[in-house]
């Protein structure tokens, strides 16, 4: 059973490299736009990741030590990402964010426009992957060991050196682990993205998108940006196996 979920996983990637045409790697690599939207991807997945650890690592300790009325549902409202269909996300963040939302239209006054715009673009990544933090370190405060913490208090430690030199090391694992999915899910959004931030070319048109686009054109070229996207994950990935993942 084991091997053949291996080849359920390996078997599409295959499939990818057996009919690629590597002769056009340098040729697609060269085009300006394959380069814009393989840079707006990287710098879109990693602004997002580190957004989603800074608002991710206070709300995951609420979750897990803080004991209040309706706990459970500020969880399930924290998961609700995960469950959502991308696009149905980014309609979400239009009504929210765009011109006319609930948010939107005072930013609009001030000068902020997000719907079809870069900063639009880690916005909607970063709604899709905040959960990974937020799951992933709420259950490791909730694993770990608070004598700890108690002996740390009873010491005259207040709760911030306590959270900055005795929780935050022991939970580092699970948080940077969280933030390597993160990052690999940020890659590769493209639903929320497209409907919130469109597909403008150098603005908002990430490799999801570019690669969606190339399909109906130009399958070959799919097939290389496709390769080219899961190459630079993988890569990433693998650099960061040992030292955050377990």
């Amino acid at each position: 059973m084991g091997a053949l979920a291996l080849a359920f996983m390996v078997l599409p990637v295959l499939s990818l490299a057996w009919r690629a045409p590597w002769s056009r790697f340098g040729s697609e690599l060269a085009k300006p736009e394959v380069r814009d939207a393989l840079r707006l991807s990287l710098v879109s997945s990693f602004v997002s990741t580190f957004l989603a650890v800074l608002l991710g690592l206070p709300l995951a300790w609420i979750l897990a030590r803080a004991q209040f009325p309706g706990r459970r549902l500020l969880r399930a409202v924290c998961v609700l990402p995960l469950l959502m269909p991308p696009v149905a996300s980014g309609v979400a963040l239009l009504l929210a964010y765009g011109r006319n939302g609930t948010v939107g239209r005072s930013l609009g006054r001030i000068g902020v426009h997000l719907p079809f715009s870069t900063p639009g673009v880690i916005l909607a990544v970063t709604f899709v992957v905040l959960p990974y933090v937020v799951l992933t370190t709420e259950s490791a405060l909730r694993t770990a060991d608070v004598r700890f913490e108690d002996a740390a208090a009873t010491l005259g430690a207040t709760r911030s050196v306590r959270f900055r030199r005795i929780t935050l090391p022991l939970v580092a694992p699970s948080v940077l682990g969280g933030a390597a999915l993160a990052w690999a899910r940020a890659l590769g959004e493209f639903g929320a993205s497209i409907t919130f931030a469109g597909n403008l070319p150098g603005r908002t048109q990430t490799m999801p998108i570019a690669i969606f686009l190339a399909l109906e054109n130009d399958p070959p070229a799919a097939i290389v940006l496709s390769l080219i996207l899961i190459g630079v994950c993988l890569a990433t990935l693998l650099l960061l196996r040992d030292r955050v993942l377990v």
